[in-house]
C-alpha cells in the first residue's frame, strides 16, 4: 500500500485525457511527420495533457537549465512488440522461444551508428551528452539548446497549485534519424516519482500491533465487543505466515528451487540481510543460503529527504521476507534505485533485463494514471518488451485506494500496472482457517468504524471507506489480444467502444487486517535499535506472494521460464477456470463479513490508550468482487491446481 511517508507525485491529479498509446500491443513509433516541418518526425506523447492554452504562462527563460533523456527506439521497435507478443503467446509457434539478452539487443537494439547520429543532433544544437546507454542518451543545457533541438519553444504552466515548465506543442526530431528516437523525457520537470504500495511504519520510529489476535482466521471471537451483520466478529489475525500462506495457494511440495526473482523499490534498507535471516528462524521458514540473497545497488542515492528513503526500507524487507516465505529455495536479487523517480526506476528495471537478473520481477510500487505522461509509459514498455522477448514477467501492484476516487476525485487506475506488458496484482482479504485451511477470500476494501465511547456499539456502521484493492479501466492503454473475450464488455469499454486495458490480471492476500507478519529492525522510543515484528498489508503484500507463487509453477515446468505470464494466465483460466482459480467475490459466505482490530494509539504501546475499531471487508470503493473475471482481483487467486497447470505448458 501506499507510504504515508512516500509522496506522491507532485501536482493535482487530473482527468486522464493522454493520447493513446498507438495499437494494443505496440510502441508509439515516431514516424509523422510535424506540421509545420517535413523535415521533422514527432515524437508522439511529449507534451503533457496539463499543458493546456489555459494554464499557460509564458515562456520559459532561454537560460532555464534542463536535463533530458532521448530514448532509443532501437532498429526495430515494431519487430520488438510484435515477438514479444508472439513469445508470449501460447497459442504462438514460437512460444517460449526466448532470446538472451545479447540476442535480442543484437535483433532490436539500437546499432552504434543511430546512437552516433543521434548524439552528433544533440551536440550540434548545443546540448551536452552526459551518458550513453543502449537504451538512451542523457543530456544537459540550457533551455535555448534543447528548443532547438526539440523543435518546440518550452512554456511555463500551471499544474494544480504550482508552475512546471513543458513543451508548447509535441517534440520532434530530424527525420533524417530514420525513426531512431522513440521519445524523451525531461522536457517537462513536474516531478516523476512513483510511492512505495505498503502500510508500513517508518523504520526510525517502531510500529507494533496491539492484541487481542486471532492465530488463525475466526479463532478469537470478540465476544465482548458489538456484532457486526448480526453476528460476533473475530479479531484480526496477529499476521499470517509463509506456512499459511503456501497452503492457501497451493504450494504443495515446490519450493522455487533453480528459479531467481528480482525485487525492484527505491533505496536500500541496511538491515536486510539481519531481518530476513531472523524472521526466517522465528516462522520456521528456511535458512537462507549463502548467496541466496543478493543486492545490487547504485554507486550513490539522491533525493532522500523528497523521496522519504526511510519509508522504502520496509517496502523492501516486506517483499523480501514474503517472496522467501512463499518460494524459500528461489535465488533472490534486490535491486534497489538511487531515488524514487521514474528514471531511476527505469534504470533498475534494465539492469534486470539487459543483464537478466532473473526471470521474475516483483515492483511494489506506482503511481495514478492521469500522472504517468505517454513518453514516460513508452519507456517503460520498452523495457518490459525487451523482458518478455528475453523470457522475464514482471509483476506490479495495482494499488491501494480503489478506484481512487476518495484518494485524487477521479475514478482511475494505477501505472505501471495499466502497461499491456505487466501482471498488474490485485488484492483480496484471505481467510485461513485452522490447520491451514483455505476458507475463503473477498476482494480487498475496508470500510472502518470506530467503537462507540460506551462500548456497546460501532459508531455510523460500517463506517468510511479507508482502503482497497486498485483497479478499473484504464484511460490511456488499450484493450490487449490476452484479455478480449475473458473481461467483460462493459468494463473493457468503460472508457472507449473500441475498448482498454482492465486493471488487475490475477490476485492475492492484500487486506492489512488479514495480513502477512513481517520482522523489521525499528527504532524504540529510548533511541535503541531492535528486531520487532507487526502485521502488514496492500498490494505491495500481493506482488510478491504472487511472483513467489510463479516461481513455484516456473519450478513446476522443469524450470523453464514463464516469461511474460499474462496470455497464459487468460488461456488458463478459459480452459480451467475454478480448477485453477479461487473465484474470488465479496459476499462468499451470504453474509456481511468483518473483523475486530485494536491498535495502541501512539503505535507503539498503551501508555496512550488503545482504539477499537471494526474493519469490513469486501468493499472496495465503487468496485466489486464478482463471479468471473473483475476489477478488483482480476481472475481470482491461485488454487490448488493453478501450479501443477504449468506442468502442461
Amino acid at each position: 500500500m501506499r507510504s504515508n511517508r512516500a509522496a506522491l507525485r507532485a501536482g493535482v491529479s487530473m482527468a486522464a485525457t493522454l493520447p493513446m498509446i498507438a495499437g494494443a500491443l505496440a510502441l508509439g513509433i515516431p514516424a509523422a511527420q510535424a506540421a509545420d516541418g517535413p523535415a521533422r518526425d514527432t515524437l508522439a506523447g511529449t507534451k503533457p495533457a496539463w499543458a493546456t492554452t489555459k494554464a499557460d504562462k509564458g515562456a520559459t527563460a532561454d537560460s532555464a537549465q534542463v536535463s533530458a533523456r532521448v530514448y532509443l527506439a532501437g532498429r526495430d521497435a515494431a519487430g520488438l512488440a510484435a515477438y514479444a507478443k508472439a513469445v508470449a503467446d501460447p497459442s504462438s509457434p514460437v512460444y517460449g522461444k526466448y532470446l538472451s539478452a545479447k540476442q535480442s539487443q543484437a535483433r532490436f537494439g539500437a546499432t552504434k551508428a543511430q546512437v552516433a547520429a543521434v548524439k552528433s543532433w544533440l551536440k550540434a544544437a548545443g546540448l551536452k551528452v552526459t551518458g550513453t546507454t543502449q537504451h538512451y542518451v542523457s543530456v544537459t543545457g540550457d533551455v535555448a539548446a534543447a528548443e532547438k533541438a526539440f523543435g518546440t519553444q518550452l512554456h511555463n504552466y500551471t499544474k494544480g497549485a504550482k508552475t512546471y515548465r513543458a513543451p508548447s506543442k509535441t517534440a520532434s526530431a530530424p527525420a533524417a534519424l530514420d525513426g531512431a528516437v522513440l521519445t524523451v523525457t525531461g522536457l517537462d520537470n513536474a516531478p516523476h516519482k512513483a510511492a512505495s504500495k505498503d502500510e508500513l511504519p517508518p523504520p526510525d520510529a517502531v510500529f507494533k500491533n496491539s492484541g487481542p489476535f486471532s492465530s488463525y482466521f475466526g479463532s478469537n471471537v470478540a465476544s465482548s465487543l458489538p456484532s457486526a451483520y448480526g453476528t460476533k466478529i473475530p479479531y484480526a489475525v496477529q499476521g499470517y505466515t509463509g506456512k499459511q500462506l503456501r497452503s492457501a495457494y497451493g504450494a504443495g511440495g515446490y519450493t522455487g528451487k533453480g528459479v531467481r526473482i528480482a525485487i525492484t523499490d527505491a533505496y536500500a534498507s541496511p538491515t536486510i540481510a539481519f531481518d530476513a535471516a531472523t524472521y526466517a528462524k522465528k516462522h520456521g521458514d528456511a535458512d537462507w543460503k549463502t548467496s541466496q540473497l543478493t543486492q545490487v545497488l547504485p554507486s550513490t542515492y539522491t533525493k532522500t529527504e523528497e523521496c522519504s528513503a526511510a519509508g522504502w526500507y520496509g517496502e523492501e524487507t516486506l517483499d523480501v521476507e514474503a517472496v522467501h516465505a512463499v518460494a524459500p529455495a528461489a535465488n533472490v536479487t534486490y535491486v534497489g534505485a538511487a531515488s524514487c523517480y521514474d528514471d531511476d526506476l527505469l534504470d533498475s528495471l534494465s539492469k534486470v533485463v539487459d543483464n537478466h537478473l532473473a526471470d521474475i520481477v516483483s515492483n511494489s510500487w506506482g503511481d495514478i494514471e492521469a500522472n504517468q505522461t505517454p513518453d514516460l509509459a513508452a519507456a517503460y514498455d520498452q523495457v518490459f518488451q525487451f523482458g518478455a522477448v528475453e523470457g522475464i514477467g514482471f509483476y506490479f501492484s495495482s494499488g491501494d485506494n480503489g478506484d481512487e476516487v476518495a484518494n485524487t476525485g477521479t475514478k482511475q487506475v494505477d501505472t505501471p500496472a495499466n502497461s499491456a506488458w505487466v501482471t498488474a496484482v490485485g488484492g483480496t482479504s484471505l481467510a485461513v482457517g485452522k490447520g491451514d485451511k483455505y476458507l475463503f477470500e473477498t476482494g480487498w476494501g475496508t470500510e472502518k468504524a470506530a467503537l462507540a465511547t460506551d462500548g456497546k456499539s460501532w459508531t455510523d456502521f460500517p463506517g468510511a471507506f479507508t482502503s482497497g484493492a486498485g483497479g478499473g479501466t484504464s484511460k490511456t492503454v488499450a484493450e490487449p489480444f490476452y484479455q478480449k473475450g475473458v473481461v467483460p464488455n462493459a468494463l473493457a469499454t468503460a472508457n472507449s467502444a473500441a475498448g482498454n486495458r482492465v486493471v488487475p490480471d490475477i490476485s492475492a492476500i492484500a487486506d492489512p487486517n488479514t495480513g502477512f507478519k513481517v520482522g523489521q529492525t525499528q527504532t524504540f522510543p529510548d533511541g535503541s535499535a531492535q528486531y520487532s515484528e507487526y502485521r502488514i498489508g496492500g498490494t505491495s503484500l500481493a506482488a510478491p506472494v504472487i511472483a513467489a507463487v510463479q516461481a513455484l509453477a516456473q519450478e513446476a515446468r522443469g524450470g523453464k521460464a514463464i516469461g511474460f505470464a499474462n496470455p497464459s494466465i487468460y488461456a488458463t483460466y478459459s480452459k480451467f477456470g475454478s480448477r485453477v482459480y479461487h473465484d474470488v467475490t465479496d459476499n462468499p459466505t451470504g453474509s456481511g463479513l468483518a473483523v475486530a482490530r485494536v491498535d495502541f494509539a501512539n503505535g507503539y504501546d498503551a501508555a496512550d490508550g488503545l482504539l477499537t475499531s471494526v474493519r469490513s471487508l469486501g468493499k472496495d470503493s465503487s468496485l466489486s468482487a464478482v463471479k468471473g473475471y473483475d476489477d478488483v482481483t482480476g481472475v481470482g487467486t491461485p488454487a490448488s491446481g493453478y501450479i501443477e497447470s504449468y506442468r502442461k505448458h
